[in-house]
């Protein structure tokens, strides 16, 4: 036996070993995760919304906001007011991006594009949620203006207070 095919032997028992042992926590895996679906760690964690589900998509935010309006028109009117109280305080932004920023229907960079707004422009924000991470920054904008769609805050430069959360 010569002296260096000892340790390639080590070496093949040493790769079948951990091919074994990955193929019984695969096969594992499916059981433990149906019995238990969310780590240990994470339990007591409250966790931020995903930003690919649809409860953070413009168009749902836009109906929710749609429907809290009608609401407070209806109550202005039980109450015999003739307007409803003042609206919520509303955000402006700037746009840094060059020559434009795109607009999106989820705060995510793969989802579909809904829009795009210039250099410069001034935008109304309605709220912020994290998102995809861009250039660093993970905060996303929901902009009403004219359709409700998300920029990435990374290029809107925030015109007085920063939005409030989602």
């Amino acid at each position: 036996m010569s002296p260096l095919s000892r340790p390639s032997r080590l070496r093949r028992l040493g790769l079948c070993v951990a091919t074994g042992t990955l193929a019984a926590l695969t096969a594992a895996a499916p059981a433990a995760m149906a019995a238990d679906p969310q780590p240990v760690g994470q339990r007591a964690e409250a966790t931020a919304p995903d930003p690919t589900s649809d409860e953070l998509s413009a168009s749902a935010l836009q109906r929710e906001h749609e429907a809290q309006q009608k609401e407070a028109r209806q109550e202005a009117r039980q109450q015999g007011q003739t307007k409803p109280q003042a609206p919520k305080r509303t955000y402006k932004g700037r746009v840094i991006a060059k020559p434009y920023l795109l607009l999106r229907d989820k705060p995510t960079r793969s989802s579909r594009i809904v829009g795009s707004v210039e250099y410069g422009s001034v935008v109304h924000i309605f709220c912020k949620t994290k998102g995809d991470n861009v250039d660093g920054n993970n905060r996303w904008y929901l902009l009403t203006d004219g359709t409700w769609a998300w920029g990435s805050a990374r290029y809107i430069e925030n015109i007085g207070s920063a939005p409030k959360w989602c």
